[in-house]
């Protein structure tokens, strides 16, 4: 408790915890004030997000980049998560979809790419493990191409797309959720020793005792989710009252909101020189929210929601999810082969037209 007590001391972003209770009080005095409330729960979501990221570098150092990658992936995504539920049971699915997209594409663009900066502007090289960014990309591709499924069917063909759209979307919901989870396995189990961490030297701040971290995860996730629901239940008010549309909302704010803690805990590793937890975070979290919410989000939506809910993306989102994992593929060299694979099926596919009859 005395190295927590010394921390707040010592970080000035840590000053704004005080806003925590704020925001839990204005919203019981003061429930109609949606702008203020929206505004309060921003300011309180920033220290717990460096609060998470202290906690999970701790926990790392015990346990190694990639599962600490992952665990704070995982709590990182608790807000868009309980966002996205809530949003869910009120049956606003363009919003519950804008913040899938916008989460995927911050994490993947944003995230790694300024994680990179961060990094390289205090150290003149650092390294990572590639194999395991190569298995993140790699799923993330195959979760996006997933995804553009549905609403390439409802383009092409949507007299009949109306039929199987949702029967479609549970399927790959199923495929997608059991494919993240035979990932996990191969990463963290039978292959463990293929993603192990790239060496670094270790830094001069004193990590956190792990019963001390673990406490600090579980009780600041809590109060995430908990500030969290206070966001959504303002955001709506507080968007119409700026002139956002809930797109909008969803892509951008949202997602920056909401991915508050793991940029805080990317961007501290990379300036320890921890480039496999930013790494890790970055395409984890992206990957996850691809390969587990959204298709967890459709299954919900059956139970919690107004009418089911299918896997099928306005264009725009469709697009820019695809270019931002084939970008990731690029850094982490494995775009060559995909788009190889690309070209030996575009040129199988004109040696049947040229052979069809006419």
């Amino acid at each position: 408790m005395h190295q927590l007590l010394k921390q707040v001391r010592h970080n000035p972003v840590l000053w704004l915890l005080a806003f925590v209770p704020v925001v839990f009080g204005a919203q019981a005095l003061r429930p109609g004030a949606h702008t203020l409330l929206f505004v309060l729960s921003v300011l309180a979501i920033v220290p717990l997000a460096a609060m998470l990221s202290h906690a999970t570098e701790s926990v790392a150092v015990k346990t190694g980049d990639t599962v600490g990658g992952l665990l704070n992936a995982t709590l990182g995504n608790l807000p868009e998560l309980v966002i996205a539920l809530t949003a869910l049971s009120a049956g606003q699915y363009t919003l519950v979809k804008a913040s899938v997209a916008g989460a995927i594409v911050t994490n993947t663009l944003f995230l790694l790419g300024a994680s990179f900066l961060v990094g390289g502007l205090r150290h003149h090289v650092q390294e990572f493990n590639r194999a395991s960014a190569r298995l993140q990309s790699s799923l993330l591709f195959l979760a996006t191409i997933a995804l553009l499924i549905p609403s390439a069917l409802t383009a092409t063909d949507p007299g009949r797309a109306g039929a199987i759209l949702q029967p479609l979307s549970v399927g790959l919901s199923v495929l997608l959720i059991a494919a993240y989870g035979l990932g996990l396995l191969f990463s963290l189990k039978t292959h463990r020793e293929v993603f192990a961490s790239a060496e670094h030297d270790d830094e001069a701040d004193a990590p956190w005792p792990i019963g001390l971290a673990l406490a600090t995860l579980v009780g600041v996730t809590l109060l995430v989710a908990l500030v969290s629901e206070v966001f959504v239940e303002s955001v709506q008010a507080a968007a119409e009252a700026f002139g956002m549309s809930p797109a909008f909302v969803g892509f951008i704010v949202v997602a920056l909101v909401g991915g508050a803690a793991e940029m805080a805990a990317a961007f501290s590793g990379a300036r320890k020189d921890r480039l496999d937890l930013s790494v890790g975070i970055a395409l984890g979290s992206a990957t996850q929210i691809a390969l587990f919410v959204a298709p967890a989000l459709v299954l919900a939506s059956y139970v919690l929601g107004p009418s089911p809910m299918s896997l099928q993306f306005w264009p725009g989102a469709v697009a820019m999810m695809l270019l931002a994992s084939v970008t990731a593929a690029f850094v982490n060299g494995i775009a060559w082969n995909l788009l190889n694979i690309a070209i030996v099926l575009l040129l199988l596919r004109r040696r049947r037209m040229a052979l069809a009859p006419a």
